[in-house]
């Protein structure tokens, strides 16, 4: 039996050897059980991303979901993260489900718990989940028609995509954007969120934007190695303001500026606190996880906003989201949720926002950016994802757990934070952090300075006083 864990955001497994009917199965088993006892009336909102066989274990789902007793409102054809979100606080339904791996390599899938309130499910109640799921699922799936509970009503079919556009063009001053005279591009990375923006913006520039399970063999994350296709085509065609690139189930963000450089989430998130404060007159807190740069807190406080840094993992930022009056909340790998929509990561959304700032603003996305460092000063952010041995990974988290590091290379460090991983401030506004993934076998190590050549000066420090 194979014993099945829920990380950072969800249970990702490598499908034909973990991820598998019948694991899927066992899972669907503890999400039904545990539904039933805490709702009277319980209902599953399930969707499903591009991935391998995303289908088929999304109808394995659904009929233990109904075995069991479970109201099932389920998308036909591949949808985003966020659109089950949305789905789920729209129905009232006791909890979403979504089949995807995010942005795992393409021979992964996963599941993912979504709270009735439209938003990554709490960690205790994941746990609880976890705690029950069984040994063997013991459902005669084979025996049971998914058409046949179509076709009875114990599964009903919904269109999220379109529910999910009528909220953004009823959120969103579209035609600002359309009448701005400025051309926007979009790289779904072959992710779950390729068709929204063809029905909103038709005639925009479009990247990577079909249906390829493989994703042509790449990680769909929106980081900028990943993107260097994207990057190119911007810099080639030398008239787009700005493009908006997605993971696979589009719940993150990456960004580009005109000339093709790429803008990293710490960016985004200030620029849309500017937006959301300053230009909307909205207030509120400022949530942020603890590898997201300290900037964002630096301006929360010159304009009088409480704030908060959490543990990474987007249910820490929503579960303060449903029960605070959150502005904003955000973490470096690209999740942010602003106030007024669900307390879940979208990237389309995101996207949006930011298109909208630039449309009423006038301003280009460079001359945006320019004026948050006229309030926090300028600064430049890298991340290495190091791929090592498990006895080597755990050997420099145990060191970092017993104050071995008190210097990298030049840089002595000056304190260090523990509230997720170890984020050593190194003085200068410069800081590093070295945190095993919670959803990948590796080591990541952040680093922030004022320009990227001392971002990437601090992370080889990093590695050789690490030994890698």
């Amino acid at each position: 039996m194979v014993e099945i864990k829920f990380g950072t955001d969800g249970w990702r497994a490598i499908i034909a050897k973990e991820y598998t009917v019948d694991n899927v199965a066992r899972v669907a088993v503890a999400t039904a059980l545990w539904v039933k006892q805490n709702f009277d009336s319980p209902s599953i909102v399930l969707g499903y991303d591009c991935r391998f066989g995303g289908e088929m274990f999304a109808e394995v789902a659904a009929k233990v979901f109904v075995v069991h007793g479970v109201n099932v409102k389920m998308s036909r054809g591949f949808v985003s993260t966020p659109m089950v979100s949305y789905g789920t606080k729209h129905f009232n339904a006791s909890m979403g489900v979504v089949l995807t791996a995010s942005h795992n390599p393409p021979d992964y899938n996963g599941y993912k718990l979504k709270s009735h309130h439209g938003g990554p499910l709490i960690e205790e109640y994941v746990k609880e989940v976890e705690a029950i799921i069984p040994a063997e699922h013991k459902v005669d799936l084979d025996s049971m028609s998914f058409n046949g509970m179509v076709q009875t009503g114990s599964i009903e079919i919904i269109d999220l995509e379109t529910m999910y556009v009528s909220a953004i063009e009823a959120n969103f001053d579209l035609d600002a954007i359309r009448n701005s005279g400025l051309n926007f591009a979009y790289d779904a990375m072959y992710g779950s969120g390729q068709n929204v923006l063809k029905r909103i913006f038709p005639e925009m520039t479009f990247l990577h934007c079909e249906h390829n399970p493989s994703f042509m063999g790449q990680a769909p994350e929106p980081i900028h190695k990943n993107l260097t296709e994207f990057s190119e085509l911007i810099k080639v065609r030398g008239d787009i303001a700005c493009g908006l690139a997605t993971d696979g189930d589009a719940d993150r963000i990456g960004l580009y500026n005109s000339l093709g450089e790429f803008v990293d989430s710490h960016h985004i998130i200030l620029l849309l606190l500017n937006y959301l404060y300053k230009h909307k007159g909205m207030t509120g807190k400022v949530c942020v996880a603890a590898s997201t740069t300290p900037r964002v807190t630096k301006l929360a406080e010159q304009w009088g906003l409480e704030h908060d840094t959490v543990k990474i993992g987007f249910k820490y930022i929503a579960k303060q989201m449903i029960s605070e009056d959150v502005l904003i909340g955000g973490e470096e790998s690209g999740g942010i949720a602003i106030k007024g929509h669900i307390p879940e990561r979208d990237g389309i959304w995101m996207g949006l926002v930011i298109w909208e700032y630039m449309a009423k603003s006038g301003k280009s996305l460079e001359n945006l950016i320019q004026e948050i460092y006229d309030l926090v000063g300028e600064f430049k952010y890298w991340r290495d994802d190091l791929h090592l041995d498990e006895t080597l990974k755990q050997e420099i988290v145990e060191n970092c757990k017993n104050g071995h590091y008190t210097q990298f290379g030049p840089y002595k460090v000056e304190k260090v934070d523990t509230t997720d991983g170890y984020k050593f401030f190194l003085g200068d506004d410069q800081w590093m952090m070295i945190r095993p993934s919670g959803t990948e076998p590796v080591l990541r190590c952040y680093a922030e300075s004022t320009d990227l050549a001392g971002a990437l000066r601090i992370l080889e420090a990093c590695k050789s006083t690490i030994g890698v």
